[in-house]
């Protein structure tokens, strides 16, 4: 993607290649995915990574760091549609497009390896060896919209803020790392707007899992004092969509209980 490296454009190529010491390269080298040095991108706090818009020259693969995918409604509002941690692949969405979908931006100092793609085969470029890679990427990402249709569709605000939370502490065990604390890289407002929250309601639930023993917060540290308990929230949706009574009394009892948790 040739563009000038200016505040609020997408980030240029680092010319020094970035296969070395990446704790993700065993898997690109065991998928085939490299043939060569790979060029890497480097982006600060708050820097694009690619605009919507943009031609579709590239996926990346999160080496260091956080990105958030997001796009602007028609009032102007952002909304954001995920957040993409190490070892995940980021333009996904965009995979079958000529353009991106959506805004792609750092939530903090972020290294990343390109991955450079053929927008008119994207799909079977470097087949066999790159669809091994995108297979379960796009399977995951299925799946995890799956999810957030289920959190939109059935959760109140404690169930929504909950699942996160443990979604993140799952995340953080399967790169390595503490399941119990851990920093949150995103604002609340950020959290909010991806599970379908205000930031006021945001905050006052962590206040009320904090008081309640379950977390503790210190400014974006959280601790999950409790996560058996804090399971047990987040699957209260699941339990009582195969026990709710099949009653319209039971169904609007239970629409009416999930509005007044969100308000």
């Amino acid at each position: 993607m040739q563009l000038p490296p200016t505040k609020g454009r997408s980030a240029p190529p680092d010319a020094l290649p970035c296969c070395d010491s990446c704790p993700q390269a065993p898997g690109c080298h065991a998928a085939g995915l490299v043939q060569q040095p790979r060029r890497g991108v480097r982006l600060r706090k708050g820097q694009p990574l690619y605009l919507i818009g943009d031609p579709v020259t590239a996926l990346y693969a999160i080496r260091v760091g956080t990105v958030k995918t997001h796009v602007t409604t028609g009032d102007g509002r952002t909304q954001v549609v995920g957040f993409h941690f190490p070892g995940e692949l980021v333009g996904l969405d965009s995979l079958t497009r000529p353009r991106y979908v959506s805004y792609a931006t750092a939530l903090e100092d972020t290294k990343l390896c390109v991955i450079a793609i053929d927008p008119g085969s994207a799909a079977t470029a470097a087949a066999p060896a790159l669809s091994s890679q995108l297979f379960p990427a796009l399977d995951y990402q299925a799946r995890r919209a799956w999810a957030m249709q289920t959190m939109l569709a059935l959760m109140t605000a404690e169930e929504r803020l909950v699942t996160f939370l443990l979604w993140m502490a799952d995340g953080f065990a399967a790169r390595g790392f503490s399941s119990s604390a851990f920093i949150l890289r995103m604002s609340r407002e950020e959290i909010g707007s991806y599970v379908g929250l205000t930031l006021e309601t945001v905050s006052r639930q962590f206040s009320r899992l904090a008081e309640t023993g379950l977390i503790r917060v210190r400014h974006r540290c959280v601790e999950l004092l409790d996560k058996p308990a804090l399971r047990i929230i987040a699957e209260r949706p699941t339990i009582s969509a195969h026990t709710a009574p099949d009653t319209d009394a039971g169904t609007e009892g239970a629409a009416a209980g999930s509005a007044a948790s969100n308000r």
